[in-house]
């Protein structure tokens, strides 16, 4: 894999479905001065990414986040990455179901109830875990064939949006307080999550010491410049409609551009993002449940068990399509978005934290690439995690402190567990 390869794998994983929604949202919080957050996030994730690249060619076996930490700090704080990983996920593809539920009542407003609501969440993760049961290579295939619903509508879209441009829409009537721009960058953060699996082809990348720098700067670059250009065109089209527009605002803005046509194919292309970004989300991330129970770190054993015949990990993909099902019926998107960046920046400022570690390791050292610039880099990424951190909200923040309180007791159950286990397999 070579630099634009890279750089496409990473931006194909990045833009998903939150762009389709999140123009609304940012612009409720900044106004016209929503392109700063798109700034402001992007700096924070090439940071972020570059962690990873260093740290990804330094440590060779599987685990990513989990590895490097338990790598660098122990056993206890790997564990607490994987557990916030795994609940990230769960947030991030329950608030996915949450937005394309809302997109979907766009297209039938008659939907708009609770009851339909349920019925809705039952069929797209039952479907998807038994499409996914059925094999790997059904679930593959589907999250190809769903895949180009990312960037088609969009650049379509842009394309077209050039020519209805109001620039007064643009015009800045306050400068945004650094509050706000925390605010509205901490929710927009979840447009920029998974670049890190982007870099998980390591050991097929062409001079990797010089490929993944350069493809993280060239594949954030774009999307800071994608992603603003978005935000602009919404902002210069429906000016102080826009934050109003929070079910589907490209729809409504594409409506303006291209007529009823517009918005169907716009809403159809947001649609079809978002479920293509759920059904990726369940053919990955049970497998990485099914890894932490095959590797003895879970003593559950029975998410490591294989079914007969198609050989996929099958209790996994159920636990985790019943878990998105639950957390999609209570809680909406913005909610559940932010609950997902919550678990992403601890993972990300305790990575940040674990290359500053392994720049003081002889035996790193002289493996993979350094990052230039000391731990200028590290440092910068773990500030700006803890600023982010530092915006959320009173009730957030008691949310995140007892998830880590109940993830230090399922640890330290599981290791007693795994003690006793081991005990009665001596005598």
């Amino acid at each position: 894999i070579g630099l634009w390869g890279l750089s496409a794998n990473m931006v194909n994983i990045i833009v998903g479905s939150g762009i389709f929604v999140m123009p609304a949202i940012v612009a409720g919080i900044l106004g016209p001065a929503s392109v700063l957050a798109y700034i402001f996030c992007g700096i924070l994730i090439m940071l972020i990414m570059l962690c990873y690249a260093e740290l990804g060619s330094k440590i060779t076996r599987s685990g990513g986040s989990y590895a490097y930490v338990e790598d660098a700090f122990g056993k206890y704080p790997g564990f607490l990455v994987f557990i916030s990983l795994f609940i990230s996920t769960i947030c991030a593809v329950a608030a996915v179901a949450n937005a394309l539920f809302d997109t979907l009542v766009a297209f039938f407003p008659s939907l708009h109830n609770d009851f339909y609501k349920i019925v809705f969440f039952i069929l797209i993760f039952l479907g998807l875990a038994i499409i996914n049961i059925l094999g790997v290579k059904q679930g593959v295939g589907l999250v190809k064939f769903l895949t180009l619903a990312k960037l088609f509508p969009l650049i379509i879209l842009i394309a077209g949006g050039l020519f209805y441009l109001n620039t007064e829409n643009l015009e800045w009537q306050t400068m945004p307080g650094f509050g706000q721009l925390g605010d509205a960058s901490l929710i927009l953060f979840f447009a920029y999550l998974g670049g890190e699996t982007g870099l998980s082809v390591g050991g097929e990348i062409k001079k990797p010491e010089r490929t993944v720098p350069r493809a993280v700067i060239i594949s954030i670059v774009f999307l800071i410049i994608f992603y603003a250009s978005i935000q602009t065109l919404a902002q210069a089209v429906l000016g102080d409609q826009l934050p109003k527009e929070t079910a589907a605002p490209l729809a409504v803005a594409a409506k303006i551009i291209f007529g009823a046509f517009g918005f169907t194919f716009i809403l159809a292309g947001t649609a079809i993002s978002m479920f293509g970004n759920i059904s990726g989300q369940i053919l990955n991330n049970p497998r990485n449940l099914f890894a932490i129970s095959r590797d003895g770190v879970l003593p559950v054993k029975a998410f490591s068990l294989l079914h007969k015949k198609y050989a996929t990990p099958y209790v996994a993909i159920i636990v985790y399509s019943l878990l998105g099902f639950l957390f999609s019926a209570f809680g909406g998107f913005q909610t559940l978005a932010v609950l997902s960046v919550a678990g992403a920046l601890l993972v990300y400022l305790a990575v940040s934290l674990a290359v500053i570690k392994f720049r003081k390791m002889p035996e790193m050292k002289s493996k993979g690439i350094t990052i230039p610039g000391g731990i200028i880099v590290p440092s910068l990424s773990a500030i700006v995690c803890l600023f982010f951190l530092y915006h959320l909200k009173e009730n957030e923040m008691i949310s995140v402190a007892v998830f880590i309180a109940i993830a230090t007791l399922l640890y330290i159950g599981l290791n007693r567990i795994n003690k006793a286990g081991k005990l009665i397999q001596k005598e």
